[in-house]
Formats: C-alpha cells, sequence, structure tokens
C-alpha cells in the first residue's frame, strides 16, 4: 500500500531581486532538493520566462548556480523551503545511532547553521526518528542535501 498526500504544499517563489539602475537582474528560482538533480527540463521562473536545461547528464544545481542569462537578466538557483526533519540529538551517542539509521534508508542528513541535523521528512523517517527516541521538529526550510534514492 502506498501512503500519499503526506507532504506540505510548497509556498509560491520569492520575486526577482531588484537591483541598482544599469546593474544586471538577478531573478531567484527556487529548486527543491528534487528539483535540483533533474538537469533536462522546461522549468517557469518566478518572473513567467520559460526556462530549458540541459546541462550534462549528472549535474547538480547547486544553490548559487546561474541556470541562464537573458540579456540583463541572470536566473540563479536557491533552495526552496520543503518539509524537513529538523533532529536535536542529546549527545553524541544519539547523533550517531540517528545518522546510521537514516544512512541505511539511503538519506542525506546535513547540518544546519544552528547546529541541528535536517532530513528529508517523511513517515518512515518519523517513526524511525521516534523509535530511536530523537528529539525532532517537522519544519519548512531549505534542505541542501539529496532526495532521498525512491524520488530519484
Amino acid at each position: 500500500m502506498k501512503i500519499v498526500n503526506l507532504r506540505l504544499p510548497l509556498t509560491p517563489g520569492a520575486p526577482a531581486e531588484s537591483a541598482a539602475p544599469g546593474a544586471p537582474q538577478t531573478v531567484q528560482v527556487p529548486m527543491t532538493a528534487l528539483d535540483r538533480r533533474r538537469v533536462r527540463r522546461r522549468l517557469r521562473a518566478p518572473d513567467g520566462t520559460e526556462l530549458r536545461l540541459a546541462f550534462p547528464t549528472g549535474t547538480y544545481l547547486a544553490p548559487g548556480t546561474l541556470l541562464e542569462r537573458r540579456g540583463e537578466v541572470a536566473y540563479i538557483v536557491v533552495a526552496a523551503a520543503e518539509d524537513v526533519a529538523a533532529l536535536r540529538p542529546t549527545g553524541t551517542a544519539q547523533a550517531v545511532r540517528a545518522a546510521h539509521a537514516i544512512g541505511n534508508l539511503h538519506r542525506d542528513l546535513t547540518e544546519s547553521e544552528a547546529g541541528e541535523y535536517l532530513a528529508l521528512w517523511d513517515a518512515p523517517l518519523e517513526l524511525l526518528l521516534t523509535r530511536l527516541g530523537v528529539p525532532f521538529t517537522r519544519e519548512f526550510r531549505p534542505f541542501l542535501g539529496r532526495p532521498s534514492w525512491a524520488d530519484e
């Protein structure tokens, strides 16, 4: 049985930044972890422009990557907010157990600026963290790791 409708809806993309007169305009294109792996597709930027991506297979579109420049407008990748589990282990041993278990699920675990660990949320991950007794919260924020292998 497949579980569906567990993800929260994504918020609309951020508007283009305003720049000084004569300076190139930058349009931020928000992309999820999965979107940053999809390098051959059509994409609509927040300003309505259609971008056609055709990067080499295996390319990773890291935040800050220039997608395209059209005249004085540069289209730049930014990490979109996603549904994540923010782990706050109580000690090193608990952090190691959580990282090992999440790695066994073939998921990425990244560290945030606040010292928390982030993983893309889904129901099996929540069950795993609950069983391990790792304190976590479900939040909506940028995730810089890779999506799970099942999403690719």
